[in-house]
């Protein structure tokens, strides 16, 4: 799953007053944030690259050997973003970050790590990690821009509030289709409890995609809505 659209902008200077992360100054704050998002859309950008690179030449069978372990932790890095929306240091919904994160590490530590045959072989892996990476290349960077300079070019706001309707359907089946095909192997290794666990699982995906996926057409609305606003002026 997709992490929510505000999930890393810095909060208002009321929020920031009321919050209870007082500590670091704004400005310190939101240098903080440009150097986790720059290296965030850094990190993932070597995904995208490794993934696109392997797929053609060696094929998709070859993609988990090859960058596997580098996005496990990858990220792993984006438990930060739990910590961040819990402590107010952005505005980001928390149930929905600790959805997305929590959904991620099930499929980068509970089945990629216990269960590397299964996932090397499938090309859900491959379409997964495209959808991944194209987003939070496009996600992080937006934000770092963002950030830094107070705005972003009008194809960076087209990119980060259109894309999703494309990379959230791939990202998502192809992490439901892992998941079930982890199946088989996690009832031989942890006995039919595992079985149980994939149903439970894939019956939490549903609603929580449509969470996640109504939360993002909620501030492509307000975007694109502030965005005619400032046109008009």
């Amino acid at each position: 799953m997709n992490r929510p659209s505000d999930s890393q902008q810095p909060v208002s200077r009321q929020q920031q007053e009321d919050s209870a992360v007082k500590t670091l100054p704004p400005s310190y704050r939101t240098l903080y944030l440009i150097l986790y998002n720059a290296i965030s859309a850094l990190l993932w950008s070597v995904v995208l690259g490794r993934v696109l690179l392997i797929t053609a030449i060696h094929g998709h069978r070859y993609v988990f050997a090859g960058v596997g372990e580098w996005t496990k932790w990858t990220q792993t890095l984006a438990a930060l973003e739990v910590v961040h929306a819990g402590i107010g240091l952005v505005r980001a919904p928390l149930l929905t970050t600790l959805m997305q994160v929590a959904s991620r590490f099930l499929l980068v530590w509970l089945i990629g790590h216990n269960f590397p045959s299964t996932v090397s072989t499938s090309p859900a892996y491959t379409t997964m990690l495209l959808a991944w990476s194209v987003t939070e290349v496009i996600r992080y960077s937006y934000f770092a821009v963002n950030l830094a300079y107070g705005g972003v070019p009008a194809f960076m706001t087209w990119l980060r509030y259109n894309t999703f309707f494309v990379l959230y359907p791939l990202g998502i089946s192809s992490e439901c289709w892992l998941v079930w095909a982890s199946r088989e192997a996690g009832i031989s290794k942890f006995g039919e409890v595992w079985g149980w666990f994939v149903y439970a699982v894939l019956a939490v995906y549903v609603p929580g995609a449509y969470v996640l996926f109504s939360h993002m057409m909620v501030q492509r609305r307000k975007v694109l809505r502030s965005a005619r606003e400032k046109k008009d002026i």
